[in-house]
């Protein structure tokens, strides 16, 4: 934690980026566009918006066993077997996540749910990330609100890195006991009510990301009870619609943790939230260890800040 630096006139500056090279293309994701084929489309009155579609360009596809092959002694590869979706949050192009009602909102996240579980019923297939990318510093390439639900015959590091973590933590959850002590001592909790808890956490290593855990212990998004993901997507509209109070336009992810399919291993699915507003430096990058110039405790008080202005 590195406070002071800042105080550096080039922090925090909003998106500054074009999403698309071409903003004269049509958007593929409006309304009238003919993607095919359509997966989900969940909307009321007979009307769809929230819609999912495949990806025309997948980072994974085909159903390929996970089976690596050696190409030298120190180089190999497997089949980038999977499924990846695109999920369309909305059908207006101008929105964002933090636009949305809260039925809306629930909506996304019921077609997270049904996804994951489809995911969840083929046989090689052992993970779910469900991610958003908000703005190109963020990694979108395209400007209509959508996220991408990307499904694979591995878990990847980070997922693996968790499941870790919440091993080591024997005798209870980790989130659990992390909701226990945040609504005690309450220097980090930045919205909490009865079904969610948000949070800047302890641990930050960017400035402004937060934690959205969900009170009830579910182990799989796509088991989560409905009032729970309707809870959590209202949550990521105010967490979203805070970060703008404070922060301006600026561009984020979301990544949305579940534990991978058929395990029972401890876990407790969650969402980050991680705005765009800094940039990893050499140090950084070469050592892993991250400097955040914006402590977890001072971020929460300037986003409840946005509460009080509502």
């Amino acid at each position: 934690m590195a406070g002071e630096r800042a105080q550096r006139p080039s922090d925090f500056l909003p998106r500054r980026l074009p999403v698309e090279d071409d903003p004269l293309r049509p958007c593929p994701f409006c309304p009238g566009s003919h993607l095919e084929p359509v997966l989900e489309c969940i909307g009321p009155d007979g009307e769809w918006d929230v819609r999912v579609v495949a990806n025309l360009y997948p980072a994974f596809s085909g159903n390929e066993p996970m089976v690596v092959s050696h190409l030298g002694p120190v180089f190999t590869q497997a089949p980038a077997s999977g499924v990846h979706d695109v999920i369309i949050l909305a059908r207006d192009h101008s929105v964002s996540w933090a636009d949305l009602d809260g039925d809306h909102a629930a909506r996304i996240m019921t077609a997270v749910k049904q996804r994951m579980a489809e995911h969840s019923l083929q046989p090689g297939l052992r993970y779910s990330q469900a991610v958003v990318n908000s703005g190109r510093e963020a990694g979108a390439s395209i400007e209509h609100p959508h996220g991408q639900l990307l499904s694979m015959p591995f878990i990847p590091g980070e997922a693996a890195n968790e499941l870790a973590g919440f091993a080591r933590f024997q005798g209870n959850c980790l989130l659990c006991a992390v909701m226990d002590a945040e609504d005690e001592e309450r220097h980090r909790v930045v919205y909490s009510d009865d079904r969610v808890v948000m949070l800047c956490p302890f641990w930050s290593g960017t400035p402004y990301e937060m934690l959205l855990i969900p009170r009830a212990h579910e182990i799989h998004l796509y088991g989560a009870a409905d009032e729970d993901l309707a809870a959590m997507g209202r949550s990521v509209q105010l967490a979203l619609s805070s970060l703008r109070w404070r922060l301006g336009d600026v561009a984020y992810n979301l990544m949305f943790h579940s534990a991978p399919f058929r395990t029972t291993a401890d876990f407790h699915w969650h969402v980050h939230v991680v705005p765009k507003i800094s940039t990893r430096g050499g140090f950084e990058m070469g050592s892993g260890v991250l400097i955040n110039v914006v402590p977890p405790e001072r971020a929460a008080d300037d986003l409840r800040s946005s509460f009080a202005h509502a």
